[in-house]
C-alpha cells in the first residue's frame, strides 16, 4: 500500500477543517435591510404655499420645511380680537357704573343714618325712614346686578380667548416642521397644491442605523439571544463581501412560513423565526432593501 506524503495529508486535513468552519461557504442567515419609515402629514388643510422637500434630502429635526396658507385663520383671529376689544370696553363701562352706584349708596346710607336719628327724636316720619331704607336696598340691588352682568361679560371674554387660542394653535400647525433626523424617501405633494387635514406630505427614515430582518430555523433558535453581537456581510463588489458588526435587537416569539423572497420554492413551506439585527450605518453604505447575510459566530 502506497503511503501519501505527510504534506499532502496535512493540507487535506486543513481543507476539511476550513470547510467545516466556513459552513460550506454559506452564512447562517439571509435577509434584507429595512428602516423605520415615518410618514409626515399636514395637521391642517389649505393651499401649500411653501414645500422645500425633495426625495433624497437629509433633513434635521425641528427643521421648517413648508407652510400652509394662513390667511383665513388670521382673518378669523383678527375678528375675534376686535370682538374682544369691544367686550373689554363693556367691562370698563360696567366698572364705571358700579363706581357711580357705590357713590350713590354711600350718600343714601348717610341719609338713612341721619333720618334714623331724626326719627328717634320724632323729627322724621316713618315714611321718610322707609323711603331712605328702600333707596339703600335699591342701590345695593343695582350694584349686585351690575356685578352679575360683569361676570357674564367676563365669561364671554374667556370663551373668545379660548377661540383665539385655538386659532393660534391652528396657525402654528400651518408651519410644517420635520420631526426627526433622516433622509426623505418619498414626497407625495408639490408646492401650491390644495392639501387636506391629515394628508401625507412625505416619508422619511433615519438611516444612521438600519435593521437587517433575517429568518432562522427552529434548530438555530437556541443559539441566538437578544443583544448578541453578530457578523453582517454585504456585497462589496461582484466577488467580495464587506463585513460589518451588528447586534440582535428582536426575536419573533411565533414561527411563520419562510417569505418567498428569501428562500427557494422547496423551502417556502418551512417554518422559521424572524430576527432583527441592528447595524450601524455611519457611512451610508447600507440601503433600504439591500440584501445582507449574518454569521452568528465571527469567523476568522
Amino acid at each position: 500500500m502506497q503511503k501519501l506524503p505527510l504534506a499532502l495529508i496535512v493540507f487535506t486535513l486543513l481543507q476539511i477543517i476550513i470547510s467545516g468552519c466556513n459552513n460550506n461557504g454559506k452564512s447562517d442567515a439571509y435577509g434584507q435591510f429595512e428602516a423605520t419609515k415615518t410618514t409626515i402629514s399636514t395637521e391642517i388643510g389649505g393651499k401649500l404655499l411653501r414645500f422645500n422637500v425633495e426625495e433624497g434630502d437629509d433633513l434635521k429635526a425641528d427643521q421648517h420645511v413648508g407652510l400652509v396658507d394662513t390667511t383665513r385663520l388670521v382673518l378669523q383671529r383678527d375678528e375675534l380680537d376686535a370682538r374682544l376689544e369691544s367686550i373689554d370696553a363693556r367691562i370698563d363701562n360696567i366698572n364705571a357704573q358700579v363706581e357711580v352706584q357705590k357713590s350713590e349708596l354711600e350718600t343714601a346710607q348717610n341719609d338713612l343714618n341721619r333720618i334714623k336719628v331724626l326719627h328717634k327724636d320724632g323729627a322724621a316720619t316713618q315714611k321718610q325712614l322707609d323711603d331712605a331704607q328702600a333707596r339703600v336696598r335699591t342701590i345695593k340691588k343695582q350694584i349686585n346686578a351690575l356685578q352679575t352682568q360683569k361676570q357674564s361679560v367676563r365669561a364671554e371674554i374667556n370663551a373668545i380667548q379660548a377661540q383665539i387660542a385655538q386659532l393660534e394653535d391652528k396657525i402654528a400647525d400651518t408651519q410644517i416642521i420635520n420631526p426627526i433626523n433622516g433622509k426623505v424617501l418619498t414626497t407625495f405633494v408639490e408646492p401650491y397644491e390644495l392639501v387636506q387635514n391629515g394628508q401625507p406630505l412625505y416619508q422619511i427614515a433615519s438611516l444612521d442605523t438600519l435593521e437587517l430582518r433575517i429568518y432562522i430555523s427552529g434548530a438555530q433558535l437556541p443559539s441566538v439571544t437578544l443583544g448578541q453581537s453578530v457578523e453582517v456581510l454585504v456585497d462589496k463588489n461582484a466577488e467580495e463581501n464587506q463585513a460589518m458588526g451588528g447586534r440582535i435587537s428582536w426575536i419573533a416569539s411565533d414561527a411563520e412560513f419562510t417569505p418567498k423572497m428569501i428562500q427557494t420554492k422547496e423551502e417556502r413551506v418551512t417554518q422559521v423565526y424572524a430576527v432583527k439585527v441592528k447595524v450601524p450605518n455611519p457611512d451610508g453604505i447600507l440601503k433600504i432593501g439591500m440584501p445582507g447575510e449574518v454569521n452568528f459566530q465571527t469567523r476568522n
